[in-house]
């Protein structure tokens, strides 16, 4: 993950996604979507909708969105110096 896409506040975005099977439409199956993305519009999230709806064979039941910022601007400084072992 890039601390530059961190800094410019992205954040880790998880979606649950559950989508009805295309050869049992009565069964539903979940997939879980990993990214950096920028709350709270998801336009990475959006894209890849979009790419499954379009795209893929299972049509989508729900899904649920966490996202949080893993790098926060009182948590992060910059090191003065740099030590090396051996």
């Amino acid at each position: 993950m890039s601390l530059a896409l961190q800094l410019d506040g992205y954040r880790l975005t998880t979606a649950d996604i559950l989508y009805h099977r295309p050869d049992h439409p009565g069964l539903l199956q979940t997939f879980i979507w990993q990214q950096l993305d920028l709350a709270p519009r998801f336009p990475e999230l959006r894209k890849f909708l979009a790419f499954w709806e379009e795209k893929l064979d299972g049509p989508l039941h729900t899904v649920t969105v966490a996202s949080n910022a893993l790098v926060k601007p009182a948590e992060f400084r910059w090191a003065e110096c740099e030590l090396k072992l051996h």
